[in-house]
């Protein structure tokens, strides 16, 4: 069975360990910082955990739109956009945690400063040189830097844009 756009998304945002989650602060100003990604759902929503009295959970109760992006050099790269909201859920929290939390949350996850961040898509995009598309593009690269030419890679081969039905 071919693998759609949603499920070849999925499959990148699952392998990355950390995003940078990117929001609107006061004065219109964008707001940036890398964070743990705690889980990936089926249907692509993010979890995150933070503060509840954080930068970033304020920034959110203002304006919920946020931009998620995860990075592995050139080999791949996704983006997502979509809308945040702060959970307050102890049962969702404990099945999302992980021990490297107890550093920021040394009352373990039921420290009641915790707050999730569940990220809902719109949409999203990818860009994948991983697999067979890695070596495609070495080879490109070199061919172009030895000839002087531009590489000959195939954007629909490596990227794909997916929008989230809500």
């Amino acid at each position: 069975m071919k693998q759609t756009q949603q499920d070849k998304f999925r499959d990148l945002l699952g392998g990355f360990g950390t995003a940078v989650l990117i929001t609107q602060a006061p004065g219109n100003c964008l707001r940036a910082r890398p964070m743990a990604v705690a889980a990936v759902d089926e249907n692509c929503d993010l979890w995150f955990i933070t503060g509840r009295d954080s930068a970033k959970a304020h920034e959110i109760e203002q304006n919920t739109r946020v931009q998620v992006v995860c990075q592995d050099g050139w080999k791949s790269c996704v983006s997502l956009s979509g809308r945040a909201s702060l959970c307050y859920d102890p049962a969702k929290t404990r099945a999302l945690w992980k021990a490297s939390y107890q550093a920021w949350f040394p009352l373990g996850f039921n420290d009641p400063e915790i707050a999730l961040i569940h990220v809902v898509g719109d949409q999203g995009e990818y860009w994948d040189n991983t697999g067979l598309r890695q070596f495609t593009y070495i080879y490109q690269a070199a061919k172009a830097i030895l000839t002087g030419a531009r590489p000959e890679i195939h954007e629909d081969d490596q990227h794909g844009q997916v929008k989230f039905a809500r």
